[in-house]
């Protein structure tokens, strides 16, 4: 897989902002085969700066009803990248 096919985009929400303030730690939507070594090393790579630590969390779709028809919302990853207390990253 390549770096810009592992992250797949930021999470602007105002808990991540409020954590990527005080505890150096950005929410992404990354690829559901990617695992903590290839996200630590795809955001070294893509933003230019030093990991910490991951976190990864899978997050289940929902159940929809539209009239008659049911479906799912797709199922997704989250990666919580921490970074070291030198560095940070402009989403804006």
């Amino acid at each position: 897989m390549d770096d810009y096919d592992i992250i797949i985009r930021p999470l602007i929400t105002e808990q991540g902002m409020h954590f990527a303030n005080t505890k150096g730690a950005y929410s992404f939507e990354v690829n559901r085969k990617a695992n903590k070594v290839q996200i630590r090393n795809a955001v070294e790579k893509i933003y230019g700066v030093k990991v910490d630590k991951v976190r990864t969390a899978n997050r289940k779709g929902k159940h929809r009803r539209r009239g008659r028809t049911f479906g799912m919302t797709p199922t997704w990853k989250k990666a919580v990248v921490f970074l070291e207390p030198d560095y940070h990253i402009d989403l804006f």
